[in-house]
């Protein structure tokens, strides 16, 4: 939701939003092993409904040359600095030219937060236990050097605000002749798997109206175990908002698709994934009343991407996550010295 952020911001500063992709080829070189293949990023970018084109195999420094090819006026970017491998300003030479705009960086995510919360597979991060110093402890070396830490790869705490809600909600009603259907699930770490899903539900119907109820994370906690979710709520609702095949989202639904909810959205289908349905507390079927109803599918999404697969990933590529964070730390560091030296030798 961080990434979605910056693509809405920078859709609101033109009329046409194409985002230029790289390849694994140059992610790895410039900044370690990436978690999703190339393929699943273009699809999961191309999902975010601010989006109208992607670039894929874009060069990781930006050049007139691509600003051209492309007939783009200017590029945008979040207001950290990226760095080539060689510790350059990847956005020089648009910089120079006047073909650079920046969009403010989302507080209180990063990836690098993200992947610790992985890795620690503790409770701690989604319960307001400030107790659980293993955490906080490891929030704070996490992928950081020795030395300090950059204001670019720490944590900081994600505060949602009715703002931003409003920001990503789409606003809009049913309209008469729209299918109104419902999804339920945690949607974690909102990936490929899931787009694939929403996408194949989207076209379920001529005129979808597609409503996503999202469970609270003591519930998620219930029904997957370990550390999930490793999304909060309200991250997952910025991040479930951001799809271009969401209309709304229920925030806290409850696990059990009861009637009350079915007449009060006016659900005329309710679909699930292949994924196994846990029963509720008291060892009912929480899809009881829309199968009663007949309004019961099961949908394939073709997909084997699970939030656990990610984590996975994450958990394999460790040691290179951690030698990549601290690298770009450094480098970071470098160049906030620079800044300061210049800033020092003006005065």
């Amino acid at each position: 939701y961080g990434h979605s952020n910056q693509l809405r911001q920078a859709r609101a500063m033109g009329d046409y939003l194409i985002v230029g992709v790289h390849t694994d080829e140059e992610i790895a070189k410039h900044k370690g092993p990436p978690v999703f293949t190339q393929e699943e990023r273009y699809k999961m970018v191309q999902a975010i409904k601010w989006v109208d084109e992607i670039a894929p195999g874009a060069p990781y420094v930006t050049t007139l040359e691509t600003l051209d090819k492309y007939s783009c006026d200017f590029c945008v970017h979040g207001d950290d600095i990226t760095l080539t491998i060689d510790g350059k300003d990847t956005y020089e030479e648009v910089k120079t030219a006047g073909r650079y705009r920046e969009c403010k960086r989302t507080q209180g995510v990063s990836t690098t937060d993200l992947v610790g919360r992985m890795l620690l597979m503790t409770k701690a991060h989604h319960s307001n236990i400030d107790e659980d110093l293993d955490y906080r402890k490891h929030t704070d070396n996490f992928g950081k050097g020795p030395k300090g830490h950059s204001p670019w790869t720490g944590v900081s705490q994600f505060l949602q605000t009715s703002q931003k809600i409003i920001q990503f909600a789409s606003g809009k009603e049913p309209q008469p002749g729209d299918t109104i259907i419902y999804v339920a699930g945690a949607f974690d770490l909102f990936h490929v798997g899931h787009v694939d899903f929403l996408e194949k539900v989207h076209q379920l119907a001529e005129k979808p109206y597609i409503i996503v109820g999202l469970h609270f994370d003591q519930e998620v906690n219930r029904y997957k175990g370990k550390n999930y979710p490793i999304m909060n709520i309200h991250e997952r609702t910025l991040s479930v908002l951001a799809c271009r095949y969401v209309s709304e989202v229920v925030i806290g639904a409850p696990y059990a698709v009861t009637a009350d909810l079915l007449d009060h959205f006016r659900v005329t289908l309710v679909c699930h994934g292949m994924t196994e349905v846990v029963p509720d507390k008291d060892g009912s079927d929480p899809y009881e009343e829309p199968r009663r109803r007949g309004i019961f599918q099961l949908v394939d999404s073709g997909s084997n991407l699970t939030t656990d697969l990610i984590v996975q990933r994450i958990i394999k590529n460790r040691l290179e996550f951690e030698a990549r964070n601290q690298k770009k730390e450094a480098k970071e560091l470098a160049v906030l010295e620079a800044m300061r030296r210049l800033e020092e030798e003006k005065h």
